[in-house]
Formats: C-alpha cells, structure tokens, sequence
C-alpha cells in the first residue's frame, strides 16, 4: 500500500472522529443551573401557627344600651372621646321618671308631718294613761276610766307606728323612681375610649330584645391593655400551654415581628366551620422588650406563631432543599448530583435539624423544582446561589 493512501486512511479516520466528537458533544447532557446552599450551624425551632388571622382584642370592652327603649335626649360624649369611670355617656328622655319621683319626694315630706303628728299625740296620750294609772291606785278614778286611758294611749302609739310605716313606703317609693331612671342613662362603667355610637340626639334608641341583634348604642374599649386572640388548629391545641413563648406579626407593621407569651388557652374548640374546628389562644405582649410594638390599634389583624422548642447551634439544612423520605441532593466535586439520605431533628418552615448525614460545609440544592434535577445529573452554580 502506498504512503499516499494510508495519509488518506488516516485522514480519514480523523475527520470522522471529530464529526464523532462534533455529534456528540452537541447531543450531550447540557449541566442544569441549580441553586446552591451551604450548611451551617445555627438556631432550629419547633413552631406552630395560627390557621386564620387573629384580632388584637382590649382587655375590657363593653357594648353599652339602656334597658328600656326611649327618646336620646343627651349625647355627652362623641366618637374617640377618651372618658373616666362613672362619666355620663347617653340620657334618654325620662320627664315623665323624674316627675314621678318628685311626686315621691313630696309624699315621703307628707308622711313624715303625719308620723310627727301622730307620734306626738301618742306621747301624749301615754303621758294621760300614766296619770290615770297613778289616780286609779289612789282610789280616785275607777278601773274602767283607767283601762279606757290606757287602750287610747296604745292605739295613739300604733297610729304612731303606722306613720313611720307610710315614711317608710314613700321612701322605697323613691327609690324605685330613681332605679327607673337609671334605666335612661349610661355611664362609663370603666376609663376608656368611646369606639362608636349608634343614634342621634332626638332618635329612638332601642335595648337589644333576646334573639334579635340590635346594635349597642355605645362601644366603650378600654385601650391601654390589649392582647391578641388566634384561632389554632385543634390538632395544634394539645402541644400550646400558658407560658410558651410566640412571634406576633401584624399586617399593619409589615416584616416585623414582636415577642410575647401565651396567656390562656381556651378551655373549648370552636367550630366556625365544619371542616375548621379550632381552639383559641390569648397572647399578651412584651412591652419591656427591645422590640416591643407600637402604639395598636383594637382590632388590627394578627398572626401569632407559638415557639414548641428551640435548638441551638446545631448542623440544619433549609427546608425547602429536603425531598420525600428525608433525602437532599448534595453538589459533588466533579460536577455532578449525588442523593444523600439524612436524620432530622427539629423543623420548620425555613430550617430543618440534620442530626446524621450533612456536616457544615456541604452544599445541597435547593432550587428542587428546575426540570432535570436528579442524582447523577451534571450541574452548574446559579448566580443566585446562597453563599
């Protein structure tokens, strides 16, 4: 065989070894960006949270009506007026009440003239019955006129009795003409602020009847000491106690977080919904802490997130990088995906306890969702990497 045909056997064999290489270099696996976390040591906490919002609630509210239905004839106060204990909040017209009760008032003077008539009388007639006593010892007068002296000396001092009796009655009447007017006025039955009034001066105001909601005539909230009330799951309700430690967030303070306690848990579940059966919990503020709340507002939207258990400084991995059964996708050193099986410990939401399986310092993906991410599959770093 000659030089010149082996040259273009072999040359040949080189072109159709790149068009090879070509073929399969463009055919071949493309690495799948993933997202990279590496692991630490730090806090991991056991937590459970709230399945609806919750209500910052004040420690005394109180919807106020007057008993009995009537005219509004004084509005002393008006909507966010702060008032002290035993402040005249609403009147409703009573005229008819108070002449009543100054109809009383004269009756009970009239009486009281009439027991100091009758009692004087009957003082009198025992001072006559004693001396007709004395007169009948000494053979004066006869028994019969003694007798007769001392009848009309008792039945002066019963005219007397009876007298004392009418005072009395008058009296009582008195105080059922105030306890009637009573029934026309509100007062602050504790400091606070007035949230709303139903009604005007000159409306009828009118007591909520059993069975039919009627709206009070004036909310009164005592807004210096508040609390928030969530509904938690009932499932949760067994691992929450008085004393645990929660993270409260409200919508209104975006992405902030304040510490309290749990004060209460209700003794009860509560079934708003057939399929939502919760139990609720009272949560009371650390106002001493460095991150306590503002000033809130009753009524303000809350989610409360109740701490079970706390580990610190321990190996954890972010929760979203674990797949089903407990397994993660570790970054190997040549560039390709390997599964690992893991023991966890304590979970939430962000973080996971690794008790066996990770050391810090490895790196596992947590972009699971990419199509194409599996063991064995070739990877590159996204720019979004944690470091």
């Amino acid at each position: 065989m000659s030089s010149i045909l082996i040259r273009r056997l072999v040359l040949a064999l080189v072109v159709i070894c790149l068009l090879g290489a070509g073929v399969w270099w463009a055919k071949r696996p493309k690495p799948i960006a993933v997202q990279l976390t590496e692991i630490d040591q730090g806090r991991v906490e056991s937590s459970i949270a709230n399945t609806r919002a919750g209500t910052v609630e004040a420690c005394m509210r109180t919807k106020l009506s007057a008993t009995m239905g009537g005219r509004i004839e004084v509005l002393a106060v008006k909507e966010g007026d702060k008032v002290k204990k035993g402040q005249l909040l609403m009147k409703l017209w009573n005229d008819d009440q108070q002449a009543q009760s100054a109809l009383a008032l004269t009756q009970v003077e009239t009486a009281r003239k009439r027991t100091t008539e009758a009692c004087t009388v009957a003082a009198n007639a025992e001072r006559e019955a004693e001396r007709q006593t004395s007169l009948f010892k000494q053979g004066f007068i006869s028994g019969s006129r003694d007798e007769q002296a001392r009848a009309d000396a008792q039945a002066r001092r019963a005219g007397c009795d009876a007298a004392k009796a009418d005072v009395t009655q008058t009296l009582a009447r008195v105080s059922a003409t105030r306890v009637e007017q009573s029934r026309t006025v509100l007062y602050a039955p504790f400091a606070g602020t007035v949230a709303k009034i139903v009604g005007q001066v000159g409306e009828y105001s009118t007591p909520s009847p059993p069975g039919v909601p009627t709206p009070p005539a004036i909310d009164l909230i005592d807004d210096t000491c508040l609390y928030v009330r969530a509904p938690m799951d009932e499932v949760d309700a067994p691992k929450i106690s008085a004393g645990q430690t929660v993270r409260v967030s409200f919508d209104a303070l975006p992405k902030q977080s304040f510490p309290g306690k749990v004060k209460r848990v209700a003794p009860y579940v509560s079934a708003v919904e057939k399929q939502a059966r919760t139990v609720d919990i009272d949560v009371t503020l650390d106002t001493t802490a460095d991150k306590a709340p503002p000033r809130l507002l009753v009524g303000y939207s809350a989610d409360v997130e109740v701490v079970l258990a706390v580990r610190d400084k321990v190996v954890r991995v972010p929760t979203s990088a674990l797949q089903e059964g407990g397994r993660v996708l570790v970054a190997g050193a040549d560039g390709t995906l390997a599964e690992r099986k893991v023991k966890t410990g304590l979970a939430n939401w962000e973080f996971t306890e690794v008790l066996e399986g990770l050391t810090a310092g490895d790196k596992v993906v947590t972009s699971l969702e990419r199509e194409g991410v599996k063991p064995g599959a070739a990877f590159v770093v996204d720019e979004k990497t944690k470091k």
